[in-house]
């Protein structure tokens, strides 16, 4: 017999008990496993000792709250973490994207659109990829293969979602792409009306690169329309 799909295994950082026993049930349908923590020390703690696929982490926790739980993520950890947040808390939403979030959910949600979410993530992150060549312009280089981006060298430390938003730009230089187009392939889901997690995931790429020491090429706006990758002029001549 031909063993069946991989089971997803996801940690949900929440305090809500009730949840947490509600997410498990619902999301066993789709062959995920959920273990559930109730606070963020205990969280960190089950991600030093256990391998997960995902992390679902709400931003208000007692003791070490979401966000200082995001951060000392992202120190070591590349793991894609979907966050919770309240209803219309716009600011929280923003600085856990800036600190490293894939994406969010705002409180309350349809146990469905976490389970698109969470589908969307994984397919991303487990997808073999199609292409194989390298892709560089000026001091940057991105290897779809081992999934490395790297600029004079230097590898960056891209989140999945900063990843694939460079890969795209990287694809057509100098030509615009779409937001709609990076969600969709970033994402894995379709742009929403006033959300800002593609402009907020493109400010930390812009940040990450020009850290690295790339003076060059530059990520420009084009309002309305979306992103492009702008290439540096060649000062060599």
């Amino acid at each position: 017999m031909s063993a069946g799909p991989k089971k997803s295994s996801i940690l949900l950082i929440d305090d809500d008990v009730e949840l947490g026993v509600m997410l498990g049930d619902f999301l066993a349908t789709d062959n995920i496993s959920l273990t559930a923590c109730i606070s963020g020390e205990a969280g960190l703690t089950r991600i030093a000792d256990q391998n997960f696929d995902l992390v679902i982490l709400d931003l208000m926790l007692p003791g070490i709250n979401g966000l200082d739980v995001l951060r000392q993520l992202r120190q070591t950890s590349e793991l894609p973490i979907i966050m919770l947040t309240a209803r219309g808390d716009d600011v929280d939403r923003i600085i856990g994207l800036e600190f490293g979030a894939d994406d969010y959910l705002a409180k309350p949600f349809n146990p469905r659109e976490l389970l698109a979410r969470i589908k969307a993530i994984l397919r991303r992150a487990n997808a073999k990829p199609n292409e194989q060549t390298r892709l560089e312009l000026g001091a940057i280089c991105l290897d779809p293969r081992t999934r490395i981006a790297s600029v004079h060298e230097q590898q960056l430390k891209l989140t999945g979602t900063e990843f694939e938003i460079l890969r795209c730009l990287l694809k057509t230089p100098g030509e615009v792409v779409a937001k709609e187009h990076l969600s969709e392939t970033a994402l894995g889901r379709r742009l929403l009306p006033y959300d800002r997690s593609i402009d907020t995931h493109i400010s930390n790429l812009r940040s990450k690169l020009e850290k690295a020491g790339n003076n060059n090429e530059t990520i420009q706006n084009q309002r309305g329309k979306g992103y492009l990758l702008i290439p540096g002029q060649d000062h060599s001549q």
